[in-house]
């Protein structure tokens, strides 16, 4: 079996966003399963909002090249997504758009196409993020990925970490080490390398 090389992030850019809290709760939990891991944030890639005529006129944005060779690089993707108005956020959009570009002679969506995706969301709300990860789910299944059927909703998330950045209630926690348990392996089997 191969490794498993996961990108992580969140769908926000807010310093202290819930979502940023638990993408690296469980970032950590997928490398103790096995993973190597690489956290990053989407306010260091900071790039227009998508537009066929700047491709273009300029080609691809910098930022733009540069997250996407990091979603080349790895075989799985997990994504903590806020839930805006009931979907997405706009920065995670317009990335996973820029992202789908095709450049040069690759095949169509080469940053996704085969890979294993695990997403979930915090909210303060008390469906946890639930109609913003269906939406997610579909765009992710739509440009090829294999999305793990099992996602995180973690609701009152304001109140659920504690100073370390952990779970208060254990129970949280033995769920996401689950979760990530079962998204490495998948990861490795699945890989597409």
């Amino acid at each position: 079996m191969s490794v498993a090389r996961i990108l992580c992030f969140a769908g926000s850019t807010r310093t202290e966003s819930v979502n940023k809290k638990l993408i690296r709760l469980a970032a950590a939990n997928a490398e103790q399963a096995g993973a190597q891991v690489t956290v990053v944030d989407l306010r260091a890639f900071p790039m227009p909002l998508f537009d066929e005529d700047l491709e273009s006129e300029s080609g691809m944005p910098e930022h733009a090249t540069q997250l996407k060779q990091l979603f080349l690089k790895h075989n799985g993707l997990m994504i903590a997504s806020p839930e805006y108005n009931s979907s997405l956020s706009a920065v995670l959009k317009n990335a996973l758009d820029w992202v789908s570009r095709r450049q040069g002679d690759e095949p169509p969506k080469a940053a996704f196409l085969g890979k294993v995706a695990s997403i979930m969301s915090a909210t303060p709300s008390g469906l946890g993020g639930i109609r913003g990860l269906v939406h997610l789910r579909s765009i992710l299944q739509n440009v090829g990925m294999h999305v793990m059927p099992d996602q995180m909703m973690l609701s009152a998330a304001h109140q659920a970490f504690d100073e370390d950045g952990g779970f208060i209630n254990p129970g949280k926690q033995k769920t996401l080490t689950t979760l990530m348990h079962d998204f490495v392996q998948t990861v490795e089997k699945l890989n597409v390398d």
